[in-house]
């Protein structure tokens, strides 16, 4: 069975973030994301191997340098 697309709804709560957060981290740090039409859809698995791999670490940063 093939895993099925998530919003950028799902994935705000599916990380515990806010959904703006998500656009930006698409926007600035590569989260595997595909745009269909005017949405974005994702795999969770591919997610989960962005965050693994330290793709939400580098949002961190970047807040922290930010104050």
């Amino acid at each position: 069975m093939t895993e099925p697309w998530a919003s950028v709804e799902e994935v705000a709560k599916h990380l515990g973030v806010a959904r703006d957060s998500v656009y930006r981290w698409i926007d600035h740090r590569g989260l595997p994301a595909h745009k269909i039409g005017r949405l974005w859809k994702f795999k969770l698995s591919e997610v989960d191997d962005w965050v693994r791999t330290g793709g939400a670490d580098l949002a961190d940063e970047e807040k922290g340098s930010a104050s």
